[in-house]
């Protein structure tokens, strides 16, 4: 019975590791800053969206720069997220302030954030949703 207990409280301490790493993140990608982000990845990193796929650190790294060049401003309010020992979901209100347009870009996401054994981000999977429901 102790053996179980241990191995829920060890795989509560990884949730909330992985949730705080997750936010963290989210704080570094809002304040476009690229160096944080790096140091978060895992050598083979996956990110992959509605619009893209890439595999590796240098890949990822390199989408992130392309995203981070075209926006002017991000702002990201976190909805919901949920958390365990291996990953977390994001439910997320992002708004882009696009270099190129007067208005702003509002975009409803779902961010699958997956960890490896050394608490480094594994994948990423965004997932584009919707805001409120139409009437």
């Amino acid at each position: 019975m102790s053996e179980v207990l241990a191995g829920q409280a060890s795989a509560d301490m990884r949730a909330q590791a992985n949730r705080a790493a997750a936010l963290a993140y989210l704080q570094h990608y809002a304040r476009k800053d690229i160096a944080a982000i790096e140091a978060m990845l895992a050598e083979d990193v996956s990110l992959r969206d509605w619009q893209i796929a890439v595999q590796g650190k240098a890949a990822a790294l390199a989408e992130t720069r392309k995203n981070f060049a075209s926006a002017g401003g991000i702002a990201i309010e976190v909805l919901n997220l949920i958390a365990d020992a291996n990953s977390v979901a994001a439910e997320l209100k992002i708004r882009v302030d696009l270099v190129d347009a007067a208005d702003p870009v509002e975009l409803f996401v779902i961010d699958v954030i997956s960890f490896n054994p050394q608490g480094q981000i594994h994948s990423i999977r965004a997932y584009l949703g919707r805001g409120e429901a139409l009437s």
